[in-house]
């Protein structure tokens, strides 16, 4: 794979194959990048909406919506590259890989937030996060197996490193927000009665 002479060059080269898309590509990269976005308006919205109405929220609840948008940014751009030159690739295992980190992800979420009234979510969405991790290391070696052989650009890579900080931010920042006890949470839900 040939390299771009300059980071906006390499960077505009692989956004541009977003017009190689067939309606399946657009569909998928819809939902999911949808997906993704929806996390970042539905926690952001929340805290703004409690805000509004008088909670006080921890630094760590908004670097919740923070790191998840970082996350849909680079899931946009990398998703780019999934859809159109990497789409053979994927299709052995590490497209399995990237189905069992996305499943663990949401996993994690869903109990996180169900750990809110439910105290033994906990536990399953602990493990649910460390899945996400485990597996989402295992996909960089996929990348850098790639990059390494010249079949990747550095375009893909920097995604990902943006995707792992999106993430671990996010996560770091929900779990920490859960131990301190989910402070604002209480007055938000009460407001939206």
């Amino acid at each position: 794979m040939s390299r771009a002479s300059s980071p906006l060059d390499a960077l505009s080269i692989y956004v541009g194959r977003v017009r190689e898309f067939t309606r399946v590509d657009w569909l998928v990269y819809l939902s999911w990048v949808g997906t993704m976005l929806g996390l970042v308006f539905s926690t952001g919205g929340f805290l703004v909406f409690g805000h509004a109405h008088g909670a006080r929220f921890p630094a760590e609840a908004w670097l919740v919506p923070a790191g998840a948008a970082v996350f849909a940014i680079a899931i946009a751009i990398d998703t780019i590259g999934h859809r159109t030159i990497y789409k053979e690739v994927l299709r052995g295992g590490e497209q399995l890989v990237h189905h069992i980190t996305i499943a663990s992800g949401v996993a994690s979420c869903v109990l996180l937030v169900l750990a809110y009234s439910v105290r033994g979510a906990v536990i399953p969405a602990m493990v649910f996060t460390g899945l996400s991790v485990l597996y989402s290391l295992i996909d960089e070696v996929f990348h850098w197996r790639r990059y390494i052989s010249s079949k990747a650009d550095p375009v893909e890579m920097w995604s990902h490193v943006f995707i792992f900080v999106g993430h671990a931010i996010m996560m770091t920042a929900w779990w920490w927000f859960w131990a301190l006890g989910y402070p604002g949470v209480a007055e938000t839900l009460a407001a939206m009665r």
